[in-house]
């Protein structure tokens, strides 16, 4: 468990293990084979609280905090990515932007749906010419002054929870300044279902199978001017925020990830018998699960200690950074030395250590890459890169 939190948080984690144990372990291999969004289990996720877990009982949360979130999160990675980044991005990508830059009107209108997990939210940065290069956002949004609509052209590509039967809304950044000036990114609110919003069939994947995602056409989309979040031009600021405490997020995830190929390790390699003694007494294998605690027990200490300092309201921008890089390249290497303590059965699909391996490539890459988490840490150290 998870002594180092104080008992609300260890409370919380033993809740969200079980439940991870009963509706999602048994069913992960299906969905995962199948590529089966279960919406059915996500909106058990919602009845237990999960989606609302950092944000103010006025719009349905459950007061809690950042490392309340990541506490659910890892326990929910330990068993199945696909759920966990449902769960991640949900919360950090589809109701934040809304709670931290909404209006009142806006908050109203959308988050409690959100935060019951009635309803999914997206948020769409990523383009196809623009990933770790935000701010060459190429989508474009006009005002149209006549029907005081935003008319919205361009794609984005990659997006999370974009596409599901409970989708509510994607929040898209896109260029609104005159063309030819300065870039002037801004956010605005796309409903689903909005005319020449077009969601394109689900990628082929090579793992996170269970996760709903989806490339966005628009298409001269039309939303009404109200659906602006925040100020105009501002939607680069927002976005870095909002990234900032993803990061911590995907680091928890990456934690439960280790945890649960830690686990799976220690218990294979006890009855698992081979030359007549179980493989955890070959020092070779011995060896490899204790650098699976090694490294779950630095991660653990890098995640929350950065959770902690969101919470107390310090800066935490770098320690996101360390955390998330130290934590996802950790979960990478993890999964691939529980694929080799498994030895055969660890290449078959219906083996966890399989799909955590297929899994976790993308954890080096979604919400700021292995490269740009360098680059934030060298520039917090004084470093001239650019």
């Amino acid at each position: 468990m998870i002594t180092e939190l104080d008992p609300e948080h260890d409370a919380l984690a033993r809740v969200v293990r079980d439940f991870a144990q009963e509706r999602i372990a048994p069913h992960a291999e299906a969905w995962d084979a199948e590529h089966t969004f279960p919406t059915d289990v996500v909106r058990e996720m919602g009845d237990l609280g999960l989606f609302g877990i950092p944000f103010p009982a006025a719009y349905g949360g459950g007061g809690g905090d950042l490392t309340m979130l990541c506490v659910a999160i890892e326990e929910i990675a330990r068993v199945d990515q696909s759920m966990a980044i449902t769960l991640e991005a949900a919360v950090g990508l589809g109701a934040n932007p809304i709670y931290r830059f909404g209006t009142e009107e806006q908050r109203q209108r959308w988050l409690p749906d959100l935060l019951a997990g009635r309803a999914l939210g997206a948020f769409g940065l990523t383009e196809p010419d623009a990933g770790s290069d935000a701010g060459g956002t190429r989508t474009r949004a006009v005002l149209d002054d006549a029907t005081q609509e935003w008319v919205i052209d361009g794609q984005k590509a990659f997006i999370t929870n974009s596409g599901t039967e409970i989708t509510s809304l994607v929040t898209v950044t896109a260029l609104t300044g005159p063309p030819g000036s300065s870039p002037e990114i801004s956010s605005i609110i796309v409903p689903a279902g909005s005319p020449g919003l077009i969601v394109e069939p689900p990628y082929r994947k090579m793992g996170w199978h269970a996760s709903d995602t989806h490339g966005l056409v628009f298409d001269g989309c039309r939303v009404p001017a109200d659906h602006l979040l925040g100020e105009q031009g501002r939607g680069f600021a927002q976005f870095l925020a909002i990234l900032d405490e993803g990061r911590i997020a995907i680091a928890a995830l990456a934690l439960g990830v280790i945890e649960g190929c830690l686990e799976a390790c220690r218990r294979y390699a006890t009855e698992r018998v081979a030359f007549g003694r179980a493989i955890g007494a070959n020092q070779a294998v011995a060896f490899k699960v204790a650098d699976l605690a090694v490294a779950a027990a630095a991660a653990r200490g890098l995640v929350y200690g950065a959770a902690r300092r969101r919470d107390a309201g310090a800066a935490f921008g770098t320690e996101a950074a360390i955390a998330k890089l130290y934590a996802t390249e950790a979960a990478v290497t993890a999964t691939r030395e529980a694929t080799q303590i498994f030895g055969g059965y660890g290449f078959m699909d219906e083996t966890p250590v399989a799909r955590h391996y297929r899994d976790a490539k993308i954890l080096e890459i979604g919400e700021g890459t292995s490269e740009v988490q360098r680059l934030v840490i060298s520039r917090a150290l004084g470093l001239p890169v650019r």
